[in-house]
């Protein structure tokens, strides 16, 4: 129970300064991306790519972490004769 609460309170504080930074970076950068965005550059609020960003990023760990499980052989008690 415990555990929950304080991973609760993690993603509060991590939600509240992405909430701090957006409010205080309002102007307009462009995002460079050689990949993705080789002939335009993104051209968008400054909150809003780092949100996105950090979307990224919390949905990528989430499904490495939730991923793992018991997988692989089973074994049983003994051996069988």
């Amino acid at each position: 129970m415990l555990k929950v609460v304080l991973k609760t309170f993690a993603i509060l504080a991590i939600l509240f300064a992405m909430l701090y930074v957006g409010m205080n970076n309002t102007h307009l950068i462009d995002f460079n991306f050689p990949v993705a965005t080789k002939t335009k550059p993104v051209h968008a609020s400054a909150a809003l790519l780092f949100f996105g960003m950090f979307a990224i990023g919390l949905l990528g760990g989430a499904i490495l972490t939730a991923g793992g499980g018991k997988g692989g052989r089973r074994s049983s008690g003994g051996k069988d004769k």
